[in-house]
């Protein structure tokens, strides 16, 4: 129950940080180490993919 339980946030994590990573202007992505193309990239992922 508990490995359920750790997917499960691990899943509601990705989903809330790639929406936010969206929500990055160009400026704030640099600051981070990203190029808009990668940003797009990590967002557009499932949130069951790594």
């Amino acid at each position: 129950m508990q490995r359920l339980t750790d997917t499960l946030k691990t899943w509601k994590y990705r989903i809330v940080s790639r929406r936010e990573l969206m929500d990055l202007d160009a400026h704030m992505l640099r600051d981070i180490g990203l190029t808009d193309l990668e940003a797009q990239s990590e967002a557009s992922k499932p949130f069951w993919r790594a």
